[in-house]
């Protein structure tokens, strides 16, 4: 065997090493981690101390403890209000509302199903009229012509649970006529590439929300309290919903039609809802994993406090709009 064969086989022996742990990688990454242990999953939570947050969290059945900068620390259950690592050892009350740790008390972060609500600024009924007399931001004219597209006459099977459109949101007020979901043409499309593409996985998107008219992003912006405003756009730059370019999305799965738990709830007004938030249980951030995985391989870039916000690349072409539902000239399919 002549010398330069057996070196590119010796070549090719070594990227092989290398490439089978990608394999077995991505094979994991089709799998959906198995539930964590009934005796577990009232003891996976975040307290918040007065100078920093501990999350317990679950991984491959077991629990660790991580705390912002430092490495997770697997915890181990001796009780159901004593968790150990190797080096120290953290005290839950025995109705699990505060940990004691390195003596310094922490209280439960509540985490509820419940739809998330904010205590509003002013009624929902105040600001209405004041939104509808405002107007959008001056934008550039070089912009493209908006060509909305309401998304179940490109796919039927993606399903919708279109919160604005009634009051089951976070202002706990109705803001849209229609239950409707409406995005720029290429980022409709995009999305529905999207839907089939996780259909390999078991699973269909859910909508919560696209395209929105400026006057309710005002209306948003105004009813929130000052040190929530990060999870509502400034309407004095418009947001990427007003633009037809930002989507709000979730799973369903498709054998049984039910909703994947994600780490946090939507539009929950907490860290829990960053896109990175290391918390929760392993399935939640499989979950929004795949989502992202999905999402991103067709051109939308995933909002970094709310992990079910997904921006279409395209976003900074077009104008912020301010056109009700029942005005949408929707383009010829």
């Amino acid at each position: 065997m002549r010398p330069s064969i057996v070196t590119d086989l010796r070549r090719l022996g070594a990227a092989l090493l290398l490439f089978l742990p990608l394999l077995g990688v991505a094979q994991r990454q089709h799998v959906s981690p198995s539930p964590p242990p009934p005796a577990l999953v009232d003891l996976i939570a975040d307290f918040a101390g007065d100078r920093d947050t501990i999350i317990v969290f679950e991984e491959d059945g077991e629990l660790f403890r991580h705390q912002h900068g430092l490495e997770p620390v697997r915890l181990s259950v001796l009780s159901s209000t004593r968790l150990a690592s190797s080096r120290d050892t953290m005290l839950l009350q025995s109705d699990g509302r505060f940990l004691l740790f390195h003596g310094r008390p922490y209280r439960r972060l509540a985490a509820s199903t419940a739809t998330f609500r904010i205590k509003l600024q002013r009624p929902v009924e105040q600001l209405r009229p004041i939104a509808r007399r405002a107007s959008p931001p001056q934008q550039a004219s070089d912009l493209l012509r908006p060509e909305l597209v309401e998304l179940s006459s490109l796919d039927s099977t993606i399903r919708y649970d279109i919160r604005y459109a009634s009051t089951n949101n976070f202002m706990g007020a109705a803001f849209y006529s229609q239950a409707k979901a409406f995005l720029q043409r290429p980022a409709a499309e995009a999305l529905v590439r999207v839907h089939h593409r996780l259909r390999e996985q078991g699973f269909g998107l859910l909508i919560h929300d696209a395209y929105r008219p400026w006057s309710v992003t005002k209306m948003f912006w105004d009813a929130t309290p000052r040190a929530q405003r990060s999870f509502v756009a400034n309407p004095s730059k418009g947001s990427k919903h007003n633009r037809g370019c930002a989507v709000d999305v979730s799973l369903y799965e498709l054998g049984t039609g039910t909703v994947v738990e994600m780490p946090s709830g939507y539009d929950e007004f907490s860290h829990r809802a960053y896109a990175d938030y290391p918390g929760g249980t392993a399935r939640q951030r499989w979950y929004r994993q795949v989502l992202r995985d999905a999402m991103e391989q067709e051109g939308f870039t995933v909002e970094r406090v709310e992990w079910w916000h997904f921006d279409h690349k395209d976003w900074k072409r077009y104008p912020v709009m301010n056109v009700e539902f029942e005005r949408i000239v929707v383009s010829n399919q």
